[in-house]
């Protein structure tokens, strides 16, 4: 039975981005574990599930989702797995991955394990295709040095942040994805004038954002001969 890790996010991860993809390969036959960096279930961002930011429906279905997924409930932390147990690592986003995921050091670890590997696919979405700006291969260089990626654009990163660089919550964001993962080297393009952005450049996939959930997941399937 082919398998996938997730790594989410205990700062808030975005609802939609977890769950489309934790759902479709579910259906499609894969075994999932959950990690987080402490090992403590993983926080949702709660402007995912207000229903005037989502819609009512994706709203109580993420809600549920997260209340009740026994994977979600149970995670492990991220020290203790290894990408070479999975055909598949997945991040998925939201800006809490930003303070937690992207800086996690066994997170990285299991990045370069699964883009290293053979058979390894690694697919990462939104705000944690910022973990490509820190984490770098064995030699020291970064993964992202040289692939074309997509990720959260800084374009829509301005209609959120504050001319301070602060949340609607008052939290400030530590960076924006767009500029740090461009300076390690990316080819960046998110895309803009489409209605979805995935991207694919050997065993590493990335998404935009929340529009691109679902697409996300078919094409990680579709690349694991799913």
């Amino acid at each position: 039975m082919s398998s996938a890790l997730f790594v989410v996010s205990e700062e808030g991860y975005w609802g939609e981005e977890c769950v489309e993809p934790l759902e479709a390969l579910s259906e499609a036959g894969l075994e999932i574990t959950v990690a987080t960096p402490s090992g403590n279930p993983p926080k949702v961002d709660e402007r995912s599930i207000d229903p005037d930011e989502v819609g009512e429906e994706t709203a109580e279905h993420v809600r549920e989702v997260h209340e009740n997924d026994e994977r979600l409930n149970d995670p492990i932390p991220t020290a203790q797995a290894e990408a070479e147990g999975y055909d598949a690592v997945v991040f998925p986003g939201g800006h809490g991955a930003e303070w937690d995921v992207n800086q996690d050091s066994d997170a990285r670890r299991l990045l370069r394990e699964a883009v290293a590997g053979d058979d390894g696919k690694a697919l990462v979405v939104c705000h944690a295709v910022g973990i490509l700006a820190f984490a770098r291969d064995r030699q020291g260089a970064f993964i992202v040095n040289g692939r074309n990626i997509t990720g959260f654009p800084n374009e829509w990163e301005e209609g959120i942040v504050d001319e301070n660089d602060l949340m609607p919550s008052g939290r400030k964001l530590p960076y924006w994805v767009e500029d740090e993962v461009k300076a390690a080297g990316a080819n960046w393009d998110a895309e803009l004038d489409a209605d979805t952005s995935v991207t694919v450049d050997g065993d590493l996939l990335t998404a935009r954002g929340p529009g691109s959930s679902s697409a996300a997941a078919e094409t990680l399937l579709s690349e694991l001969g799913e």
